[in-house]
């Protein structure tokens, strides 16, 4: 069997569907940082166990929910917005009863919905996110955009989350990501990257790899415009027609937002 923890704030318009999509674990835990809404009413009705911390920053807050008393040795993390297809619970079940399985954690995608329809291709699929972990052998690490460590071998599965990052309404990500670009700016101003680290470009791992290329990208000049033609163009996210250019666009702005705020950072230690 496998136990199921989530990460929630004010979430009672996704904790539902959510919960819903992993009924196959009778093992639960929603780590939530004081909602104001009926999050946590919701998510005990429908038998969920429910903590409650105050929020810090990602890391932190995923690492203590790893360490709650889980039931099963095979962990599977999601957030609110997202639902674990049928695909993926199929493959997931075949996984963790293998025997001799040295893997102690998995990366798998996203098919992320804008629009009423999978932006393939704007959104910069495939990304691989560290998702399903044995207890006790994943570290994360790096406050926002975190990032999955182990001493173990990590696998890969072909199923997707189903991720619904719109479905509290556009004003919801714009305030979601003005926050996640402050907190991107404190972290990325104390990154750097030297010589021996380009190395890992080539590294088997995507996470890895993804980590040298955001760090070798937030020194290109006029990175926000390039994030539009990137996403748009050479992604070709403008098959994915209105939703792709609006999408392309709103990402260019979050990196713009990034930007404008590493520079306030930098201009007041300069004072």
């Amino acid at each position: 069997m496998i136990s199921v923890f989530i990460l929630t704030l004010n979430e009672e318009h996704n904790i539902e569907e959510c919960l819903s999509s992993v009924e196959f674990s009778d093992d639960v835990i929603v780590l939530d940082s004081f909602s104001k809404d009926n999050t946590v009413g919701k998510a005990e009705a429908l038998g969920a166990k429910v903590y409650q911390r105050k929020f810090d920053n990602y890391a932190a807050q995923r690492n203590h929910g790893l360490s709650l008393n889980f039931k099963y040795d095979w962990i599977l993390m999601i957030d609110a917005d997202e639902r674990v297809s049928d695909e993926l619970r199929e493959e997931i079940t075949e996984i963790i009863h293998l025997k001799g399985n040295s893997n102690s954690l998995y990366r798998f995608r996203r098919k992320d919905f804008f629009m009423n329809k999978w932006i393939k291709h704007s959104s910069g699929y495939p990304t691989w996110f560290g998702r399903l972990m044995k207890k006790g052998e994943v570290e994360v690490r790096r406050e926002i955009n975190e990032e999955y460590y182990t001493n173990g071998e990590v696998g890969f599965l072909k199923g997707h989350l189903i991720h619904y990052p719109f479905n509290k309404g556009i004003e919801y990500w714009f305030e979601r990501h003005n926050k996640y670009s402050t907190m991107e700016a404190k972290r990325l101003l104390g990154e750097s990257v030297c010589l021996a680290d380009l190395k890992n470009f080539f590294h088997k791992d995507p996470m890895i790899r993804r980590k040298i290329f955001k760090s070798l990208a937030y020194k290109v000049p006029c990175r926000p415009i390039l994030t539009f033609i990137f996403l748009y163009i050479f992604k070709l996210g403008i098959l994915d027609g209105l939703a792709g250019f609006h999408y392309s666009l709103m990402r260019s702005i979050y990196e713009y937002q990034i930007d404008l705020k590493m520079k306030e950072l930098k201009d007041s230690k300069l004072k």
